[in-house]
């Protein structure tokens, strides 16, 4: 499947694009097993199905005591209820001895309610009384404050879906279910390659021409975000056979590589040639700006993405299409998040192109707003300033200040 760079009119949109590349893979995805405290953001590689019962004995709700609910019936102010206190629960303990009728039992928030308890009635609503016996000024329903045997869990129950993106409440459902480790996706390795002849290391200071190389930092940041592991090659002059060579290598030891610059039509621009020496092109520009230029490769399976050297270019697609990627590679069934916010300016639609704006967000009067920050792909200090994005896909015509816009956090 090729589709090489004409006009802007012949690329494919976004979303097309997007269909394009992940029809172009097929990933298996291996394993590993991480303890619980290198769990977090990892991607689930099995369904956890609980094998006991959560909780694992009914238990009070609240502070308060233990009844039947008919014992308390009609309880209020004007005409409280007594009934004989029979014992306590201690947090940690069993509860061995049945509740009998006209009797309570203490039993504090999170302690074992004794056999027949119906409901448990807070403290707040009682008295202790000196001759052991409680009175109640409040009638309850029965079922009320008492959280039953397996009511989270219980055997057979699916807790954790394979391909999940596992957070802290996840790991905290796993500690309860007694997992000490979870078997989570292999991170897949991504090989980073710099190329441009105008580009020089962050720690040297630019002469006239001379630009630091940004991506092969934000890049890196960007893949790991998503799950990946980054390896950094370092930055390759606009020379053929030197590019040839360290994107051979990249991809012998990555899953993925990267090649930022060199993905437009200069004639010094080497990166499509490369890929289709070692393998087959998916496709050489998208119908999008910023970000028109990009390209995908497959070789040998393994996907090689020629990135725009323009940092906010480099942004987008690695944000938008190689994300996509690591998510089927990670074998990750994350949803994309995003927000509906009010724009707080016109956004002039582009004529050829879909088109990719930075938004600064702010909430007043339970409305989210989005106020549009227009930025040059070059100029990457701009977008520290902002939250998130918003899209203008071809054909919609002018967004109006006060329209409603879907947006995406950063």
């Amino acid at each position: 499947m090729q589709n090489k760079m004409g006009r802007v009119d012949t690329l494919p949109a976004p979303q097309d694009a997007v269909k394009m590349i992940e029809g172009a893979f097929s990933f298996e995805v291996p394993s590993e097993e991480v303890t619980l405290m290198d769990a977090k953001g990892r991607v689930l590689a099995e369904d956890i199905l609980a094998k006991e019962y959560l909780p694992v004995f009914n238990r009070s709700g609240m502070d308060g005591y233990s009844v039947f609910a008919d014992d308390v019936k009609g309880a209020s102010k004007d005409s409280p209820v007594n009934l004989k206190l029979a014992g306590e629960v201690l947090m940690g303990e069993a509860a061995d001895d049945p509740l009998t009728k006209g009797t309570c039992v203490y039993t504090p928030t999170g302690a074992a309610v004794p056999e027949g308890t119906e409901s448990v009635i807070m403290v707040e609503d009682t008295k202790k009384n000196d001759d052991g016996t409680i009175t109640f000024y409040k009638e309850i329903e029965a079922g009320k404050n008492v959280i039953l045997k397996g009511s989270d869990v219980f055997p057979g129950k699916k807790v954790l879906t394979k391909g999940r993106v596992l957070n802290i409440a996840d790991i905290g459902s796993l500690a309860a279910l007694g997992y000490t480790a979870v078997k989570v996706a292999k991170k897949p390795l991504v090989g980073i390659i710099s190329t441009g002849d105008e580009l020089i290391g962050i720690d040297e200071t630019p002469k006239s021409g001379q630009v630091r190389d940004i991506n092969s930092t934000t890049l890196a940041l960007q893949v790991e975000e998503s799950g990946a592991l980054a390896k950094v090659y370092g930055i390759v002059k606009d020379e053929e056979d030197k590019l040839t060579a360290f994107v051979k290598n990249a991809i012998d030891e990555c899953d993925m590589v990267l090649i930022s610059g060199g993905s437009s039509m200069g004639e010094k621009d080497a990166t499509e040639k490369i890929i289709e020496s070692f393998g087959t092109l998916v496709l050489h520009g998208i119908r999008m700006k910023p970000g028109k230029p990009t390209i995908v490769g497959n070789v040998g399976g393994k996907p090689v993405i020629g990135v725009p050297g323009n940092p906010i270019s480099a942004y987008f697609v690695t944000r938008v299409f190689v994300k996509k990627i690591l998510n089927q590679m990670l074998g990750s069934n994350e949803e994309e998040l995003f927000v509906n916010a009010v724009l707080t300016k016109d956004v002039k639609e582009n004529k050829q192109r879909s088109q990719f704006d930075f938004a600064k967000i702010s909430a007043k009067d339970w409305t989210t707003y989005a106020e549009p920050v227009k930025t040059q792909s070059g100029l990457m200090t701009s977008m520290s300033e902002c939250d998130a994005f918003f899209i203008t896909p071809l054909g919609n015509g002018d967004r109006k200040e006060g329209e409603t816009v879907t947006v995406h956090p950063l």
